[in-house]
């Protein structure tokens, strides 16, 4: 049996003791390693990969630290959120099963220099109720989020529910003044109910001279009730009248984006034909958008602004490194594929030519456009994750026309995608 076989007593005892934690001492938090000595640890230290990740980490010392400050957080507070969400616990009970994954981000490599002051941010922020008894320090996680889901998800069918009932209304007052000007009609002995209001005092008065023969009561009553349906078909036209819409995202400011320029631009342009061909005024032929609409329009805005982040780095995707300091590596302008990310803003490049791996922070990459009919993935603004189809560029205005594949929206076409918003997808 070799030396190096599985079942030697040397091979099992490495097994065996890289199961437990190791030393803090010895572990690097930017390699993600952990060595079992000093002299291991000392040969990490002098390797090459372990050199290129801390030019990386000197490139942006706040960043990286912030990033492993964000991560140690969201990791400690899911913790808290599944395994003691409705009970008082002690903070050491919950790091100690916190540190028990291998794999975890130390705190050393964080913001916070001790587990007593992070304690003391979380019941700061407001995540957790904090106690500092003489046994130690105790907390209690706070529940908003599903109180939140709740009330956002009443908010958004109670402003559906008050559109449609708007938009309700106005039909109803549409087919009121149609039936109203009907009857008009009928008593005017058929007329189609468009003259002015004077022409329908006068023709109403003629009218009540032939059939009383000149009778001057009979006269003024029936002027009395003409012009009390000609009131009120006036009110009701004021009240039909085009008004302000409350609009739910009012104190927003309105952001313009490509594709819906270009869908109320197309949009318009076939109306006006319609319009002309009609031989009617562009304007008047412009019809009212439905409450339905405007509330589609809207939700698309709100789905942008929520998905618009300052990170679009995702695994899967090929980007170009632009990290002029790589260049002496010879990674300059060189393309790879993202394997998966450290934070929201670093991630692992493997290079397409060497099949050498990279830190990098996503302001040193730039997001690859393929050929036409290849496939992309959106990686930010309203259909961020989604992956699409590319059937088009527009050179000068920086603009691609793709159309998505598979999901809640397949088959949708947006015209006006920027390059920054889509990446190409590695085969």
């Amino acid at each position: 049996m070799g030396k190096s076989d599985f079942l030697t007593p040397k091979a099992i005892a490495n097994r065996i003791k890289a199961k437990g934690l190791q030393k803090l001492r010895w572990y690097c938090q930017m390699c993600q390693k952990q060595c079992r000595d000093e002299n291991g640890f000392k040969c990490h230290c002098m390797s090459e990969s372990h050199q290129r990740q801390m030019q990386v980490f000197g490139q942006a010392p706040d960043r990286v630290v912030e990033g492993f400050s964000e991560e140690f957080f969201e990791s400690f507070l899911t913790l808290i959120r599944r395994a003691h969400r409705h009970s008082r616990v002690a903070a050491t009970v919950v790091y100690n099963e916190y540190i028990a994954d291998r794999h975890h981000v130390h705190m050393n490599s964080t913001r916070w220099a001790t587990l007593t002051e992070f304690i003391k941010f979380l019941g700061r922020e407001g995540y957790c109720k904090v106690e500092d008894t003489p046994k130690g320090w105790f907390i209690t996680y706070i529940d908003r989020d599903s109180e939140q889901a709740v009330k956002a998800r009443l908010k958004r069918k109670r402003i559906k529910s008050d559109l449609v009932e708007e938009e309700r209304q106005e039909r109803m007052i549409a087919r009121q003044i149609e039936r109203a000007q009907k009857s008009l009609a009928k008593a005017n002995g058929g007329d189609d109910g468009s003259d002015a209001e004077g022409e329908l005092e006068s023709e109403s008065q003629s009218d009540s001279e032939e059939e009383y023969s000149g009778s001057d009561d009979a006269q003024e009553d029936d002027a009395k009730e003409t012009n009390k349906v000609t009131g009120k078909i006036a009110i009701a036209l004021q009240k039909a009248a085009p008004g302000p819409k409350v609009n739910p995202y009012e104190d927003k400011t309105k952001a313009k984006f490509g594709f819906d320029e270009e869908e109320e631009l197309g949009a318009r342009e076939k109306k006006d034909e319609v319009a002309k061909k009609k031989g009617k005024d562009v304007k008047a032929a412009e019809p009212r958008r439905s409450a339905l609409d405007e509330l589609m329009k809207e939700e698309e805005k709100a789905k942008e602004r929520s998905n618009r982040k300052d990170y679009w780095l995702c695994p899967g995707i090929v980007v170009k490194v632009m990290s002029k300091s790589l260049a002496e590596k010879g990674y300059y302008k060189q393309k790879g594929v993202v394997k998966r990310l450290i934070d929201k803003y670093v991630g692992e490049i493997e290079m397409l030519e060497s099949k050498h791996v990279l830190r990098v922070d996503q302001d040193e990459l730039e997001t690859v456009i393929p050929q036409i009919g290849g496939l992309v993935r959106i990686v930010n603004g309203a259909y961020r994750g989604s992956n699409a189809r590319l059937l088009s560029v527009d050179t000068e205005k920086f603009y691609a026309k793709v159309q998505v594949e598979k999901g809640l929206y397949d088959g949708k076409v947006l015209r006006a995608i920027e390059y920054e918003d889509i990446c190409k997808i590695a085969q």
